[in-house]
């Protein structure tokens, strides 16, 4: 965690320096003029995970819109540039290309989603490109020494599985547990935490099942857990199958999900 604090008061400190007024020279890095600073991020606009883009991402709109209908930075104007990956990893190498070796931005901030940042995150941390404040929230982002110009946002998700497991083990210690998880890092670390966190009561976890983002419903994975005679049942899925769940759990009677 010191970690993640320190790279990202070393990214305030960079801002701040973009911010103050440069009365010594006028050579900035790419990016960066005195009437401007390019900044890019690419979210899923379509796809699976398309309602990730549709919150998160016009929220990070929005907050560069009210910063230069504000002024801006000291003068400043934020143009930011967003692109479609459709939570596709290729998708998102190819839209950090264009980010990078035609818009020329400064950085890469707030691109959303798991498998897409861990596909970008070898070539940005390459070409020595910011991969700021990204929304995911696997360890691998966490790894100064091996991606210096990577600075996380989330918590990462093993720490949210140890967290759900030790509330779960004061709340109710004989759950039968049921885990529903995407079949990548954002899900697999999830589960890590969550059996790390239970310790030599991960017995309590009875059934496990994982889906992939493209698969058009969960349905035999709900199947399978209820089999099972899951009364808990944990989940870590994007929205698409967070909506089929929810149908599902809701028509299940006996079947408590969180």
């Amino acid at each position: 965690m010191n970690h993640i604090i320190d790279r990202a008061l070393a990214a305030i400190a960079l801002s701040a320096l973009l911010a103050a007024p440069a009365y010594a020279q006028k050579a900035y890095g790419p990016g960066v003029s005195d009437t401007e600073i390019k900044l890019g991020q690419s979210t899923p606009l379509s796809g699976p995970a398309s309602a990730f883009g549709a919150g998160a991402g016009r929220a990070v709109v929005g907050y560069f819109e009210m910063l230069n209908a504000n002024g801006g930075i000291n003068g400043r104007k934020i143009n930011f540039t967003q692109l479609d990956n459709a939570y596709s990893a290729p998708k998102a190498v190819e839209q950090s290309r264009k980010l990078i070796e035609d818009v020329g931005v400064l950085a890469e901030v707030g691109t959303i989603g798991t498998a897409p940042n861990v596909a970008i995150q070898k070539y940005l941390n390459a070409k020595q490109v910011p991969q700021l404040f990204i929304t995911a929230g696997g360890r691998r982002f966490n790894d100064p020494k091996t991606f210096p110009w990577t600075i996380p946002l989330y918590p990462d998700f093993e720490t949210e599985g140890r967290v759900v497991a030790k509330y779960i083990l004061t709340a109710k210690p004989d759950a039968k547990i049921g885990v529903l998880y995407q079949n990548d890092d954002y899900g697999k670390d999830y589960l890590k935490g969550l059996r790390a966190g239970l310790g030599p009561k991960a017995e309590l976890i009875v059934a496990q099942a994982s889906y992939e983002l493209a698969d058009p419903t969960i349905d035999s994975q709900i199947v399978q857990l209820k089999a099972a005679g899951v009364d808990t049942l944990i989940e870590q899925s994007s929205s698409k199958a967070r909506r089929n769940r929810s149908a599902r759990c809701s028509s299940s009677a006996g079947s408590r999900c969180t």
